[in-house]
């Protein structure tokens, strides 16, 4: 399987459950194309499913975490916009 067939594999398998919960964000930095991964995998769920992240990172060390502040602000975009606490 090419890489870019096992990349479509992966996106569906983490953006097929109705609930994805990701435990413990931020506890190891993430490379930055563990951080673009992930927010693929938000972006697909945005709006379709649910997905529940713990974290002991305030919001604004995202970028930190993530390395890039343009990735942190758009993953908690999605993942605010219709967020219930």
């Amino acid at each position: 399987m090419s890489g870019q067939g096992r990349w479509k594999t992966c996106m569906r398998f983490f953006a097929g459950p109705k609930l994805l919960i990701t435990d413990e964000l931020g506890c190891l930095p993430l490379p930055e194309d563990g951080a673009s991964a992930l927010f693929q995998v938000i972006h697909q769920r945005y709006l379709k499913s649910s997905t529940i992240l713990t974290t002991n990172v305030g919001i604004a060390d995202w970028a930190g975490v993530f390395g890039d502040a343009a990735v942190a602000a758009a993953m908690l975009d999605r993942l605010l916009h219709r967020a219930a606490a």
